[in-house]
């Protein structure tokens, strides 16, 4: 037997030892982690990862069908993922369907799971992965797959395809990885090439009825690898999914901003409990790009062009703030300066949410097309940073890559920006690009690159340090420069270009880096050995498909993460595979390629065209309703879109009853934090609290200066891993507001395992000192009958000691607060209940 093999089967049977008994129609194990892994959740980092209960996850454990949504990174990337989003919602919107969610674990946890034989299991319901029907797994990164096998491996399913039986779910991958899906398929059953929103929702359905009539693991495999958008191993032609419909405002949804709203639009939840990479809410304004970058394999691979109806944008951002809760906002595509009336969308949008302190982000703005009013605007409440993503210096390699980033243009930006008071700027470029290096070019020159006998520096680094060193001098400022490395990927016009080993690619890096800090600039650089592990996957068949069970059975987990990414691994398997490697990263000849199987819309002439005018130095006029140079995507069914129809949506205030007041109102109120709840540490408790004040319908005050947050305190933070009945926080409004109000309006927003347990509002008049929580906190009440004690009060100072003398294996109860009792000279007590306290300092009421 395949040692290998052997290995993966070992791990998996320890990690389903449990239950690996079931049979077909038994009910499904569901994990409950706060009474099923306890106390022992604490010895990992982070286990709010883990817990679930956020706010808005959906739970449906009776459904029928069990789908999981797997995204093959840490749950902090993951919960920022808009492709996890929409599966999630409408696979949960379909009666009889669920549809949790999981992440990559973390090493500590994953050597929990195993020494506890619990397998992985979805975070809303629980559920064991083994015993759902379909895990749908979403791979953005080519690196991410060893976390997806990670992801296998933990819940106890066979990471190869072949050795999967009745009793595991059918695992089905997606995203724009697999545009070539060859070194995956050793591990997963079916692929589902192109975007969710078409078709792949009515392919659950479809599902649904003949598990009705119950069909078993082979009925269900049978039926998705015969949709005509679903590739398996020996099947060839099968065409990407697009979604014709994106973005188009439905009269039942949108009818002007008069009448109430119709179905739900934005894709929200669930909200973290802690915060994500990037944590902000999304609205996709636009899939696809016009501008045909010949680099950019997500421009070719989402064609095309789709903008999304402008007013159905502001319904999804009054969504993403009224329901969210989020004060920051991503305005999402692949190029948002070319989304048409972009300026009067921001301006609107500002103008309904700057008093409430939301910010909003427009990523991937073109230099042509860059606009400093346009960033003000964006930037009223948040001030973001500028970036130009110039990729290439020299004016003829970008009209060979198609795309233009003058020099003059670029600095008369920045001279511009500095006089308007910004402070700084980003720079993106790629060293290895085909128009920057011919050398590349050719059949045998991609075989030549490794020679050690030319040290001097390329004109390719030299234009790049040229290009900093001129416009820092004409704009008088220093930058950070991003540099990455290239990697041509399938589906695009470089596809057959050869690829920069890691030597070259270090000789170039090395040449700017020791040019440009000199100079006082801070430079940023890719590691090339990654981009060399990318390339491979990227454009590898099923051989590299071989090489990423070998690594991932050596230890190889989430290389996406420098502190994870087991280099020496995989520098040990490519020294075993050189040919594998170099054929790979050389210039592709053979007339087939491996992933012709795969057909995305782009006509392969299309490509070759572009590929011929990139060598030309000729640009290609961007996507527009009127093509001038058709692809091979538009037609009958799919087809340019512009948004071109400004609605004017209706904003209504939502303020909670009361009246204006020339004194602050402070808002003392108690809480609650139990089962779940107690693996949110003290940072994400912050931001539970802030985000659900936002969605609950009440304006406290916010901070000033550059970053401004709700002014928000709490008495004192709790320990991970606390059950807590009655904490103190406070929050101040400029008007009075009910308590009973409050507690009923912020109760009912908040992630499960927090309640509202009670409230006093109490006028600080102008110029009286503001006592924060913090500053009377005088102890702690603590539940101690499991130390065979009766309880009492420790002061905040002893706290940390009487907890070192609990018994281990069980959750210390933190069962109130204690304040400093300001009246102590009169009664001679050092401490009273926070409520008292306050009641003491401030008038209660108005």
């Amino acid at each position: 037997m395949d040692p290998l093999a052997n290995q993966n089967t070992k791990m998996a049977k320890s990690a389903a030892a449990d239950y690996r008994g079931r049979t077909p129609g038994n009910m499904p194990r569901f994990i409950d982690p706060f009474y099923d892994l306890g106390t022992k959740l604490l010895s990992v980092e982070k286990p709010a990862r883990y817990s679930g209960g956020e706010y808005g996850s959906i739970v449906k454990k009776d459904a029928l069908l069990r789908t999981v949504v797997a995204f093959p990174d840490l749950y902090e990337i993951g919960m920022s993922n808009q492709a996890l989003r929409i599966i999630y919602k409408k696979l949960n919107e379909i009666p009889g369907v669920s549809c949790d969610r999981v992440f990559t674990p973390a090493p500590d946890f994953e050597k929990l799971l195993e020494s506890e034989n619990i397998p992985l299991y979805g975070l809303d319901t629980g559920i064991a992965l083994r015993d759902a029907d379909i895990i749908c797994l979403s791979l953005g990164y080519e690196l991410g797959i060893t976390g997806a096998l990670a992801i296998l491996r933990s819940s106890g399913i066979p990471v190869r395809r072949v050795e999967r039986g009745e009793r595991d779910p059918v695992v089905l991958m997606g995203g724009p990885c697999i545009s070539n899906p060859l070194p995956y398929s050793r591990f997963i059953d079916a692929f589902w090439i192109g975007e969710a929103e078409a078709g792949f929702f009515e392919l659950c359905e479809k599902l649904l009825e003949r598990k009705k009539t119950g069909a078993l693991r082979d009925d269900i495999f049978s039926v998705i690898a015969s949709h005509p958008n679903v590739w398996i191993p020996g099947k060839s032609g099968v065409s990407r999914a697009i979604y014709a419909d994106f973005g188009q405002a439905d009269p039942e949804q949108i009818d002007s901003g008069q009448a109430e709203p119709g179905p739900r639009a934005a894709f929200i939840f669930p909200v973290s409990n802690i915060k994500t990479v990037q944590h902000h809410g999304t609205v996709e304004i636009m899939r696809g790009c016009p501008n045909g970058c010949r680099f950019c394999h997500a421009g070719i691979w989402y064609r095309p062009m789709r903008q999304k109806n402008a007013g159905l944008v502001v319904r999804e951002v009054d969504e993403l703030v009224n329901m969210g809760g989020y004060r920051e906002i991503s305005l999402s595509s692949l190029s948002s300066g070319d989304y048409r009336y972009i300026d009067e969308l921001t301006e609107y949008l500002n103008s309904v949410y700057s008093s409430r302190r939301v910010s909003f982000q427009l990523p991937s703005l073109r230099v042509s097309g860059f606009s400093l009013p346009l960033l003000e605007k964006i930037s009223e409440v948040r001030k973001s940073g500028l970036t130009f993503a110039v990729e290439t210096p020299l004016e003829m390699w970008q009209l060979g890559i198609n795309k233009t980033v003058k020099l003059d243009e670029v600095v008369s930006i920045l001279v511009e920006a500095k006089r308007r008071g910004w402070r700084g700027a980003k720079f993106y470029f790629m060293i290895g690009l085909p128009p920057a290096n011919p050398s590349l070019r050719g059949p045998e020159k991609g075989k030549e690159q490794n020679s050690e006998q030319n040290t001097e520096p390329d004109e390719e680094e030299k234009a790049i340090v040229n290009f900093i060193a001129e416009a820092g001098r004409r704009s008088r400022g220093h930058f950070h420069i991003n540099i990455g490395v290239f990697v041509p990927k399938p589906h695009t016009p470089y596809e057959r270009a050869a690829q920069l080993d890691e030597d070259r690619a270090w000789r170039k890096l090395k040449y700017i880096m020791s040019s440009l800090k000199p100079l006082g600039h801070k430079v940023s650089v890719h590691d090339p050995f990654t981009a060399v592990l990318e390339g491979l996957i990227a454009r590898g068949n099923e051989r590299a498909g071989e090489m990423i069970e070998q690594a991932f059975t050596l230890g190889a987990r989430l290389d996406p993460w420098s502190e994870y990414f087991r280099k020496d691994i995989w520098q040990g398997l490519f020294a075993e595979n050189p040919e594998l490697v170099s054929s790979v990263l050389a210039e592709k000849t053979e007339e087939t390629l491996p992933w012709s199987v795969i057909k995305p819309g782009t006509h392969h002439a299309y490509l070759e065209k572009e590929n011929i005018k990139s060598g030309e130095a000729n640009l290609t006029s961007p996507c527009m309703e009127k093509c001038t140079n058709p692809c091979g995507v538009c037609g009958k069914v799919h087809r340019v879109v512009e948004n071109s129809i400004q609605y004017e949506v209706k904003n209504e205030e939502n303020l909670a009853p009361g009246s204006p007041n020339a004194v602050v109102w402070r808002m003392v109120f108690s809480f609650s934090k139990k089962d779940s709840a107690v693996f949110t540490p003290h940072l994400g408790v912050i931001e539970v609290f802030s985000m659900a004040l936002l969605r609950s319908g009440l304006r406290p005050v916010f901070t000033q200066g550059f970053n401004p947050h709700v002014k928000l305190d709490f008495a004192s933070p709790a320990a991970v891993g606390t059950i807590c009945d009655g904490e103190i926080a406070c929050v101040d409004f400029e008007r009075y507001v009910e308590p009973d109000f409050f507690c009923a309006a912020l109760g009912g927003v908040l992630p499960a395992g927090f309640a509202i347990t009670g409230a006093e509002a109490f006028a600080v008049p102008f110029g009286a000192k503001k006592h924060s929580p913090a500053s009377l906190l005088y102890g702690f009440s603590y539940d101690a009958s499991a130390a065979g004690e009766t309880g009492g009060h420790i002061k905040a100072a002893d706290e940390k000691a009487y907890r070192r003398g609990l018994p281990a294996g069980s959750f210390p109860r933190r069962t109130g607060l204690l304040a400093r009792n300001p009246a102590y000279e009169k009664d001679h007590q050092p401490y009273t209940d926070y409520f008292d306290a306050y009641r003491r300092l401030y008038a209660k009421q108005p």
